[in-house]
């Protein structure tokens, strides 16, 4: 019995180191891009993550050390070790304990307000590499995505294409990401390139990268989103500036069109859609995809918000019984676009309010 036992003690030992050495033997198979991109956002965050880990294994390294330490000095078969019963502090030890853990929380704190400030992927890039800034004169590649189910679509305003599954960038040239989704959130995410960015319907976020090497990339969704979203895969393609060219020539020469029509077939649930290519795109589209109003006669979200707030404006005048001018600007036409301030939505001017509150003293 006993005999049987330790066999099999051995084989469960032994099978254990074949999983770890096949483990192993998988491993490095494995592209490490995390730790070796080929974009200088990606080798940023590489580096941020390289010194937080760093910083955390100056406490973890020697509180391992020193537990194998103490168990070997104080074992019980160790009779020359110091015993003391009574001892229960030391302001030296106190000192270090403290004092350590707290100048790396410090450190760790400053590298990751600087990171989080300077990576900051609504921030345009100002670099391309160490030590190389970028020019002035030349104009960020835009690129507008939106994540459907279950593909990725790439709009391209400056070049007038689209591809699916697939998207494509120069080499050293700044890319300006535009970023939405078409019915459920996704992420968007390159390893190779920067880190990921969320996307979501009926809102914008953007990323800023540039890619600092030729080569093909994998770009995927790191968003659990349904049943294709194992699928949800594209390459990206570094390319220099002739092998970019030919790449849009190879777009243009599909001579298929998006179009609303086509973007609605587009966005219909489906798994594991091969590369497609569009030589035109219908203008205004990804502003349709963003404010949900590809289909026709479908009200879009922009001015939806703008007439809800433009009713809030003038039913608040009206509760707070504004003056007479203020009153006035209430039912003035609203402003053309988000991103100007809302006429008329209840507030009172600087002047006018001090104007109030001396009648209110009188």
């Amino acid at each position: 019995m006993i005999r049987r036992c330790s066999l099999a003690r051995r084989l469960k030992s032994g099978a254990k180191a074949l999983s770890v050495v096949g483990v192993a033997a998988l491993l490095a198979g494995c592209n490490a891009v995390v730790l070796a991109p080929a974009g200088d956002v990606a080798a940023q965050q590489r580096d941020l993550l390289v010194i937080s880990v760093v910083l955390m294994l100056l406490v973890i390294v020697p509180v391992m050390v020193l537990i194998v330490l103490f168990a070997w000095r104080y074992r019980e078969s160790n009779e020359d070790a110091t015993y003391a019963p009574d001892w229960d502090h030391s302001t030296k030890i106190e000192l270090v304990i403290w004092s350590v853990p707290l100048l790396i929380i410090i450190c760790l704190g400053a590298v990751t307000w600087l990171g989080t400030h300077v990576l900051d992927p609504y921030r345009p890039i100002e670099r391309l590499e160490h030590a190389r800034p970028v020019d002035p004169a030349v104009k960020p590649i835009e690129v507008d995505v939106v994540a459907l189910d279950w593909k990725w679509l790439f709009i391209y305003p400056e070049y007038g294409i689209a591809t699916v599954n697939e998207m494509a960038a120069p080499v050293d040239r700044p890319i300006q990401f535009k970023i939405t989704a078409s019915s459920v959130m996704n992420s968007f995410y390159i390893p190779a390139l920067a880190g990921q960015i969320y996307a979501m319907p009926g809102m914008e976020t953007m990323l800023h990268a540039v890619i600092n090497r030729p080569g093909v990339y994998d770009g995927f969704s790191a968003n659990y989103s349904g049943a294709g979203f194992s699928g949800m895969r594209f390459k990206f393609h570094g390319l220099d500036h002739a092998g970019f060219e030919q790449w849009v020539a190879t777009a243009k020469a599909s001579g298929r069109t998006l179009d609303r029509a086509a973007y609605t077939a587009l966005a219909r649930p489906s798994e594991n859609v091969p590369v497609m290519r569009f030589a035109t795109v219908e203008h205004g589209l990804y502003s349709a995809a963003l404010n949900m109003c590809v289909t026709p006669g479908t009200p879009c979200m922009a001015d939806t918000m703008m007439k809800d707030a433009h009713t809030a404006g003038q039913s608040m005048a009206q509760a707070m019984d504004m003056p007479h001018g203020a009153a006035d600007s209430a039912h003035r036409p609203p402003a053309p676009s988000l991103s100007q301030p809302i006429t008329g939505a209840g507030l009172i001017a600087p002047a006018e309010r001090a104007r109030e509150g001396d009648r209110q003293t009188l």
